[in-house]
């Protein structure tokens, strides 16, 4: 009686946690996100309206902020840090953009433009990512100038050792360039700086056709005397971003120094404010979800890596920043160092394909493939096959989950065998109940001799569900962090993957002109999977307790709610996976000379 109460106790606590969570904690989150949705969307908008300008303008010079340096390196040299807004902390994108003279960028994949004040790569959207699977919804707004709500922007430069007067470009300078080309992955863009005391900069980039610029870096000494430099990549970002807030997930500042993963989120950098490590070879920046901007030095030349919070005038500002070792180049000479910059969307077959080909230490480590990397990316690995075999990440999530019931199925088949016996032993079971209905010990040793001689486990049935747990954490890893996932269809009304099952049974799924409140959104597929749990629990063997049998019989109801708020695709392998079990069963049983019948909402009773 005690346990009963403990199980009946345990269940309701566990229904609290999960409408309060919902109620408290999901709707409010939810509401917050469409706010921001829809504010990013009139942002993105009104900065597309200056797309085609984006070559154009002469700019004010005199606008742009100064710059609070913040020290990062050795030497006493210090990377540029943290920027004045001066109260032009929201002109408009199209009106900050309009500000400085640009040159174009439009490689298929990115479009954009570069600053030719600073030189800084500060306005990026992505070309094949929308706001909504709508492929005419906005382009995702990846990098903004200062003087937008959101800066976000990359920089390369140099800083003098610590007393030396060096003029060195910086926030305000002025590159000479052709505000007619177009930064493409056949066409470089070259710009030009000279100091006015002997020392000539001129910086080339190229851009392949997705999302990785090289940024070379040329200085030509004509002062007469030796000149060193200490070379410098940054990340910059001004804010703090609506961000998913999943354990599973990170986002915010991370980088890979001395061959290790490093990962600061946005509220552990606010309260730890800067980090540094030296290394040789690696990469840093600042990710998102789906999307990563990283500065990545050369990985032959050792480096200070940091990561620091700074705020200014009541605005966050994070940044991720290299500083490499000193370079001289001497008097009559020249001297070129390269650097590289990727600023896009995280495509595993890319990042994966950018750190083999050039030698970038742990890039692959740039998607959050978590704890179970060698399942989780394995797994994507054959999902992503499959995808290639039949073109919908709905099937291929179907024939994955095929495959996993195959890899499964000798662990499986004993655990039905045993359930099998268990169904045949119901009789008899009943009968010990009865006959020994009020004493419970010798009702549990009986039971147990039973079920000794009979090599029957009562436990059996929970085998299966254990040990695919790891693969049904493992797949919701991969349908929640990889891009491949995002806006993917299926069929009919799921048109994107990765996200919830937009219908409601609340509503009669659309029939009724009403929109559910987000924890009663029920969709069509949660509740067939609810339907498939309801009828694989009704094929095994019955409790022995009744009061567990009734608590049993809400499961499929509680994982319905649960399951509903998950992705539609993992949702669609779970149920899946129910009905192939519930096949699997149904054939052993028969072969075990097991009754097949449904037990319905009573201990025993069988249809």
């Amino acid at each position: 009686m005690v346990d009963n109460r403990n199980l009946i106790l345990a269940f309701g606590l566990s229904m609290l946690v999960m409408f309060g969570w919902m109620y408290f904690v999901d709707m409010p989150r939810m509401e917050q996100e469409e706010q921001a949705r829809i504010a990013d969307e009139q942002a993105t908008q009104a900065g597309q309206e200056n797309n085609s300008n984006r070559s154009a303008g002469t700019g004010d010079a005199s606008l742009l902020p100064d710059i609070a340096n913040a020290p990062t390196g050795a030497n006493g040299a210090r990377v540029p840090g943290a920027v004045d807004l001066g109260g032009l902390a929201d002109l408009g994108r199209s009106a900050a953009l309009s500000r400085t003279p640009r040159i174009k960028i439009d490689n298929g994949s990115l479009h954009g433009s570069i600053s030719l004040i600073g030189g800084r790569l500060d306005d990026l959207t992505l070309a094949n990512y929308h706001k909504t699977p709508d492929p005419k919804s906005p382009e995702i707004v990846l990098l903004s100038p200062t003087g937008t709500a959101q800066p976000y922007y990359a920089e390369f430069g140099f800083v003098a050792p610590g007393g030396d007067q060096v003029k060195v470009p910086n926030h305000r300078t002025q590159w000479s360039g052709n505000p007619a080309q177009t930064l493409s992955a056949n066409s470089p863009v070259i710009l030009n700086w000279d100091n006015g005391e002997g020392l000539v900069f001129t910086r080339t980039i190229t851009l392949d056709e997705h999302y990785m610029f090289t940024v070379t870096e040329q200085v030509e000494n004509r002062t007469g005397k030796d000149v060193t430099l200490l070379p410098y990549g940054l990340v910059s970002r001004h804010y703090t971003p609506d961000i998913a807030d999943f354990y599973i997930l990170h986002e915010g500042l991370m980088g890979v120094m001395q061959s290790t993963l490093t990962e600061t989120d946005y509220e552990d950098m606010r309260e730890q404010k800067s980090f540094k490590s030296e290394s040789t070879g690696g990469w840093l920046g600042i990710t998102d979800k789906y999307w990563l901007v990283s500065v990545i030095p050369d990985q032959s030349d050792p480096f200070t890596g940091s990561f620091s919070y700074n705020p200014l005038q009541g605005r966050d500002r994070y940044q991720a920043d290299f500083l490499r070792s000193p370079i001289t180049v001497p008097a009559g000479g020249e001297t070129e160092i390269t650097n590289r910059l990727f600023a896009g969307a995280k495509k595993v077959e890319l990042i994966d394909a950018y750190g083999e080909d050039l030698g970038i230490e742990r890039f692959d480590l740039a998607i959050d493939w978590g704890m179970f990397y060698f399942l989780t990316k394995p797994l994507f690995a054959l999902l992503n096959w499959f995808y290639g075999l039949v073109g919908n990440f709905g099937v291929a999530i179907i024939l994955l989950t095929i495959v996993v019931k195959l890899a499964f199925f000798p662990l499986a088949n004993k655990s039905y065998v045993a359930m099998s016996r268990m169904k045949k032993l119901q009789p008899k079971l009943m009968e010990l109940r009865e006959k020994y209905a009020d004493d419970k010990q010798k009702q549990q040793q009986e039971m147990m001799a039973m079920y000794k001689a009979e090599n029957a486990n009562p436990l059996a049935g929970c085998l299966p569900i254990l040990v695919q747990i790891p693969v049904f954490f493992a797949l919701y890893k991969v349908l929640f962090v990889t891009i491949e996932m995002r806006h993917a269809p299926f069929f009919g009304w799921v048109q994107d993957l990765a996200a919830r099952d937009p219908t409601s049974m609340f509503n009669l799924f659309g029939l009724v002109p009403w929109t559910p409140p987000e924890f009663l959104m029920i969709g069509i597929w949660p509740v067939i999977m609810g339907f498939t749990m309801f009828i694989q629990q009704r094929l095994n063997p019955a409790p022995t307790d009744p009061v567990q049998e009734k608590i049993f019989l809400w499961m499929p109801v509680l994982f319905t709610f649960i399951l509903a708020s998950f992705p539609a695709g993992l949702v669609i392998y779970w149920t899946v996976n129910n009905i192939l079990s519930i096949l699997q069963q149904m054939v052993i049983m028969k072969r075990e000379g097991a009754p097949i019948s449904f037990r319905m909402f009573g201990t025993g009773q069988a249809t």
